[in-house]
């Protein structure tokens, strides 16, 4: 977001942030409202749509909980220590029913704003919090609150038959997330003795830059002034790809995502860069 956007949420978060939350909770809600059987399979996945709709509600409720100041440990940032606690979570919660669970994902997306919102007028709005994925400050917290309803939201929407609800304007709103947590999601033995300079852009829309020098990852708000390699990428792609839902060869085959400048092979490289959180 450019400094001096007007802001919701009582002045805490950008302006359209806390809207997104609501409307994608609303949204996932009203995809698993009308589902009997929750036993349906994710494509590409190990767990069924009752199982994807409860981990969303923990999720939920874990930020919500972030956002109101309580730590709550969750893995070390790994993802094999994600996985982990996503499978202890699971089994300690019953739930999967698709309606009290739709209910759950609003109503801790609910609590989760209202949080933000409190601390703001409190006069904290600048405070660090400890998330699964390191220090981030709210308005990042909120960033990635949206990005993964998105992510699993995809999810849901596949397995169920149904339009998913990501669009432009949504995944501008994840890239304070998206790109606080590039240099910690790097993959360290892919980074390793890599030098590079790109510049990403999103087609009518943000560009930033990221910098790899033999293992250290740097995320700049504007592009390097001579970039190795440009990558101009169609929104919605850019973050599916970022997730791992997309396969970034075929989004390259397809136009979706066009690579140029001095090293223009690097395009497809990038991607293999992290690990999707």
């Amino acid at each position: 977001m450019e400094a001096g956007t007007r802001q919701d949420i009582g002045g805490a978060l950008p302006e359209g942030l806390g809207q997104a939350i609501r409307e994608t909770a609303g949204d996932i809600a009203a995809l698993l409202g009308p589902v009997a059987d929750t036993s349906v399979p994710v494509p590409e996945s190990e767990w069924t749509v009752g199982e994807a709709a409860a981990h969303l509600a923990q999720a939920n409720e874990l930020m919500a909980d972030l956002a109101a100041g309580r730590e709550r440990p969750y893995g070390d940032g790994t993802a094999q220590s994600l996985a982990a606690a996503n499978a202890r979570a699971l089994t300690a919660f019953a739930e999967r029913g698709a309606r009290p669970l739709a209910e759950m994902i609003v109503e801790q997306a609910d609590l989760f704003l209202a949080a933000v919102a409190r601390t703001a007028g409190e006069g904290n709005a600048d405070r660090t919090l400890v998330t699964p994925l390191g220090r981030m400050d709210q308005t990042v917290l909120a960033s990635y609150l949206l990005t993964h309803m998105l992510g699993h939201g995809y999810d849901l929407a596949r397995a169920l038959g149904r339009p998913h609800m990501i669009d432009r304007a949504r995944v501008g709103l994840c890239l304070p997330f998206l790109q606080a947590v590039m240099p910690r999601v790097a993959d360290a033995s892919a980074t390793a003795g890599f030098t590079a300079r790109y510049a990403l852009r999103l087609r009518g829309g943000s560009a930033f830059g990221v910098t790899f020098a033999d293992g250290a990852v740097e995320v700049t708000p504007e592009p390097p002034r001579r970039p190795d390699c440009t990558l101009l990428a169609e929104p919605v792609t850019f973050l599916l790809i970022a997730l791992g839902r997309c396969d970034p060869w075929g989004a390259l085959a397809r136009g979706r995502v066009l690579a140029w400048g001095r090293k223009p092979w690097l395009g497809p490289r990038f991607p293999t860069l992290f690990t999707a959180p």
